[in-house]
This record gives structure tokens, C-alpha cells and sequence, in this order.
């Protein structure tokens, strides 16, 4: 069995709605390496309108704060 590559909303992943995903390859054997879920309209709608009531608030934070944000969810 595959896993699947949930969504990323609101700080926590998600399966989405739709119900249907796509098969992530690996590009050099072209072997099926796991299935990633596929975002509906409304999935989408949702994720942008998180994403720009947060922005004002990620705007003013530092470049240093934002900087390790980033790298502790790499």
C-alpha cells in the first residue's frame, strides 16, 4: 500500500474533498511511490482565504521569525 500527500491547512493536514489523487513517480524508475490528494474548488477557496487573513499578521513578522518558521517545517 501507498501513502498519500495530504493538504496543508490552518496548520494541520487534511485529506481534502474531492476523493481523488494522483500518482506521485519516481521520475528516474517511473515505480508508483505514493498517491498525493487532489484539492476540489472548494478545497482551494478555502486554503486562499486562510491564507490571506493570515497574511497580514505573516507581513509583520520578522524576517528572522519567518526564517525559522520556515526551516523548523522543512
Amino acid at each position: 500500500m501507498v501513502a498519500t500527500i495530504s493538504h496543508w491547512f490552518d496548520n494541520k493536514t487534511f485529506p481534502g474533498t474531492s476523493g481523488n489523487t494522483a500518482p506521485v513517480t519516481n521520475p528516474a524508475t517511473g515505480a508508483v511511490t505514493g498517491q498525493v490528494a487532489l484539492a476540489s474548488v472548494e478545497d482551494a477557496r478555502a486554503v486562499i482565504d486562510s491564507a490571506a487573513a493570515a497574511f497580514p499578521a505573516w507581513r509583520d513578522t520578522s524576517l528572522a521569525k519567518r526564517t525559522q518558521i520556515i526551516f523548523k517545517f522543512r
